[in-house]
């Protein structure tokens, strides 16, 4: 691998040095950056890097706070995670009045997925594979977020992960590069718009910058270690989507790479982001990440600071390694000024686009504020969109839709915790506004339906477990009565029902960061309640609420129908009710697999054959790649998702079965709507390239179509393929495609497909 490199490297450092043409835009703000920093003092550059947390900073007390000494001291680039335009305008006031050269600060926060209207968690608005909708949602939260004064993202998540052992799965966009890839693109559009300096969209972050997602062991903030041949093809893709669309800013990653840590690794950070990819923004890192450098055995907070600026790194969160340490390694010669100088320009340039040397109070906006923060309107969206995401797993005997009479038994620790339903990384959400789902079944089912409810059992037998799955004041309001007690009970309303609803999975800070499980099925006391509701022989549909993959063995084999409903956001409650009475039919798709057992982990579609694969249709066979104990095939494939309707998808028909170099190639079939009610089908289109210069992938998603049809409609659905759609980075991490056989599979899910071979020539 390292033979290789140099040369790759030298062909795109050639490629940079072609000088860029700029626009007049660009001229004026280049100048104006230029004239601000011959006036800055290198103390002043190097406070440019600084972004701190804002802490508890009060009204009227800013000033004369430590923080607000060090912005008028010049010392402060930024402050992240800070609310309220009175907060927000009072230490602004202090960086355009008291400083000396009155250089206004960036605000910067968390808005994950969503700001007070809250959507649901990344990794549903990926289960809805709509990338307009998605859009949609970052849109309203850049309107909400900048009313209210932030002007700065730290979303999106780009990370693939394979394995949902590790919690911040739930922040993601699953498996699959080409679905992460269109994910990215969407919410950054969303965020930025179509031009910066307008007050209602914001600059977003593309993050973790790189390979986060595949940390061992599925533990949070672990090593990484792959090649770089599989960092091209399976684990770049989205975070260069995001930057071919604009992003203005990219964080980097806790994890090493090639024994590095993403923060100070050059080859990262300049010659792949910078060189290659031609990104123009700023990198920040992630929180204290060139501090624990020092963890990894890097060298001292001097040493790591400076590794982190010489890679690459322009802004230091919260460590301050910079701003302590910069000056000394000036005056020591390991570090060169125009370092400083150029990361501070980056920084600079990032808050002339957001036109804030124009008006530092862009953002603070008190009519906006008060107007355009959780409306009506944006609660319709996030109801909607809410309902997009949820997966139907399972509807044996198609108890779903519940009719809107007679008796439903709603159970479940959660069946009437609102607080729980926003999700992870919901840090501007009013939880007093969230509906639960006993409210939204109450409200959606009117006034035939009779509702029995009981708790059934705590979120989890370890009243420590459920402590630390209820921060954040996500509390799951555990009791202190017996676990026989609260089945019985839960027992005697399911027999009084005619239906049962069990509300059952994980609570919302069981997963996001630093929430990793080893094991990742439903917990045993919600387990031990749903076995004696399943005994009690009524129709039974669990409502899954999880921020991740779970293995669900036993309750595909026991449960008639499973919804899995994520974390859905303000709107969560009602959402899940219109689903749940067929007001929406569900039509949500895994954008990550679901295991049968933990063992099985990391389990993915688009894996490669080994030379002794298993044979199609076995469950075993000696001397193959397989387990005594478990088959190969995953409980629910990527892509799966039902719906209250059928769907037939005919056989591929194509426009030639040789196509020839840059020729297209259309690929055409029939959906047909063979059940008795509306829905929306995703057709997804996979190809694999049967013989390459390196091993290639069983299937890779390419395309795929979300379309709506009434009950027995057709459509005749066409995919256009050109060979970009055949593009890999082969040994020598070239990008290009190879001549010969390609299957092309169409289904519903990445497992159910039908087949054409093609052999695509020069």
């Amino acid at each position: 691998m390292k033979s290789r490199l140099p040369m790759f490297l030298l062909l795109f450092s050639i490629m940079s040095l072609q000088v860029e043409s700029q626009t007049p835009a660009e001229k004026k703000m280049n100048q104006f950056v230029s004239d601000l920093m011959k006036q800055m003092t290198l103390e002043e550059k190097i406070g440019q890097l600084n972004l701190p947390g804002a802490g508890d900073i009060v009204t009227g007390q800013a000033s004369s706070s430590d923080i607000g000494q060090k912005i008028r001291q010049g010392k402060v680039g930024g402050l992240f995670n800070i609310r309220g335009l009175d907060k927000i305008r009072a230490v602004q006031d202090i960086a355009v009045k008291d400083s000396r050269l009155k250089i206004p600060l960036i605000f910067g926060m968390d808005v994950i997925h969503g700001y007070e209207t809250v959507f649901p968690i990344p990794l549903g608005l990926a289960a809805t594979w709509d990338p307009q909708l998605i859009e949609q949602s970052a849109r309203i939260a850049a309107i909400e977020a900048t009313a209210q004064g932030i002007c700065w993202n730290f979303s999106p998540m780009a990370d693939i992960s394979r394995d949902p052992r590790w919690g911040r799965v739930a922040e993601g966009i699953g498996e699959d590069p080409y679905l992460g890839s269109l994910v990215t693109r969407a919410m950054v559009r969303g965020y930025q718009g179509r031009d910066l300096s307008m007050n209602n969209t914001m600059m977003a972050t593309v993050k973790h910058f790189a390979l986060y997602g595949a940390s061992e062991a599925g533990r949070d903030y672990n090593t990484v270690d792959m090649s770089h041949i599989r960092m091209f093809n399976e684990y770049f893709p989205p975070y260069k989507a995001a930057i071919d669309e604009g992003v203005g800013c990219v964080m980097s990653s806790f994890n090493e790479i090639d024994g590095i840590p993403a923060t100070g690794n050059r080859w990262l950070l300049t010659d792949v982001l910078r060189r290659i990819w031609k990104f123009k923004g700023f990198v920040v890192s992630d929180y204290t990440s060139v501090n624990e450098m020092m963890n990894h055995g890097l060298g001292d907070l001097k040493t790591v600071a400076a590794m982190s600026l010489k890679a690459g790194l322009d802004m230091d969160m919260v460590g301050e390694g910079f701003l302590t340490t910069l000056q000394e390694s000036v005056n020591d010669k390991s570090v060169d000024p125009a370092e400083i100088d150029q990361a501070c320009r980056r920084i600079l340039e990032a808050k002339y686009k957001l036109g804030l040397f124009e008006d530092p109070y862009r953002y603070c906006d008190e009519n906006r504020a008060r107007t355009e923060v959780f409306t009506d309107g944006h609660r319709r969206i996030a109801r909607q969109t809410a309902a997009e995401s949820f997966v139907l797993l399972k509807n044996k005997g198609n108890i779903l839709p519940l009719k809107k009479s007679g008796t439903i038994g709603v159970i479940g620790p959660l069946m009437d915790n609102k607080e729980n339903m926003p999700g992870t990384w919901s840090v501007a959400a009013d939880l007093s506004k969230a509906t639960s789902i006993l409210t939204g079944l109450k409200e959606v089912g009117g006034g035939n339906v009779r509702i029995l409810t009981a708790r059934g059992s705590n979120l989890d037998a370890d009243s420590l477990f459920d402590e630390r799955a209820g921060m954040f004041g996500k509390s799951t309001r555990r009791e202190n009565r017996s676990p026989d007690e609260m089945i019985q009970e839960a027992v005697a309303v399911a027999i009084q029902s005619d239906v049962v609803v069990a509300v059952l999975g994980e609570s919302s800070e069981m997963t996001g960061e630093s929430s990793s499980r080893t094991d990742i099925g439903i917990p045993k006391a919600q387990q031990d309640l749903l076995r004696a509701l399943v005994k009690t022989g009524k129709p039974l549909v669990l409502v899954l609420l999880t921020g991740r993959p779970l293995t669900l063995t036993w309750e595909d084999a026991h449960v008639p129908s499973i919804l899995n409903v994520w974390f859905g956001g303000s709107e969560a409650g009602r959402a899940v009710a219109d689903v749940l009475f067929g007001d929406v039919n569900p039509s949500g798709k895994l954008p990550s697999t679901f295991p049968q057992h933990v063992g099985q982990i990391p389990l993915y579609y688009n894996h490669k054959n080994t030379g002794r694969p298993l044979p199609e249709g076995k469950w075993f066979s000696k001397y193959t790649s397989n387990y005594l104990d478990v088959d190969n095939e995953p409980l629910y494939p990527f892509g799966h998702g039902l719906s209250y309707t059928t769907f037939s998808i005919s056989d591929p028909v194509v426009s030639t079965t040789t196509p020839k170099g840059d020729q297209i190639l259309t690929v055409m079939a029939t959906l047909t709507n063979t059940g008795n009610t509306a829905g929306k089908e995703v057709i997804q289109l996979y190809i694999r390239d049967r013989v390459g210069s390196v091993t290639r992938p069983v299937k890779e998603l390419k395309k795929f179509q979300k379309i709506e049809l009434k009950p027995g409609e057709k459509k005749n659905v066409r995919f256009d393929i050109n060979t970009d759609d055949l593009k890999f980075y082969n040994y020598d991490l070239i990008y290009d495609w190879e001549p010969g056989a390609f299957d092309i599979m169409l289904g519903s899910n990445s497992k159910d497909v039908k087949t054409i071979t093609v052999n695509w020539s020069k």
